[in-house]
């Protein structure tokens, strides 16, 4: 499903996604840059995944298509090779909540700091 707009916001700390019949769904930029789907957050294997501290204040430097499945977005912090499918988009928008508390709980644990 390729969704019929990606918006970012005037301050780039938040991209709304629309798909068909679904209502638009806000993903912040800060989530967006923490899930990327990059071998560099995800590593290989599920064991070499990272978690990324220190992103609270990232924001959406541009978004790049990539041919009609995806969109490279590229984070003012230089990050800029994760390739988010519309899949993926669409599966953040639905699990984004569940995933930002995984998330705040690994940074929690490591003793990391979102700052």
């Amino acid at each position: 499903m390729t969704p019929t707009e990606l918006r970012v916001s005037k301050d780039r700390r938040l991209l709304t996604v629309t798909f068909p019949d679904h209502d638009p769904m806000p993903i912040t930029a800060e989530l967006l840059r923490v899930v990327s789907p990059s071998a560099e957050v995800q590593g290989h294997s599920p064991e070499q995944r990272v978690t990324v501290p220190g992103k609270r204040n990232v924001a959406i430097a541009r978004i790049e298509p990539v041919g009609n499945y995806a969109a490279r977005i590229i984070f003012d912090d230089g990050h800029d090779t994760g390739i988010y499918t519309w899949t993926y988009l669409h599966d953040l928008g639905h699990d984004g909540e569940e995933r930002w508390q995984a998330y705040l709980a690994e940074l929690a644990g490591k003793g990391l700091s979102r700052d």
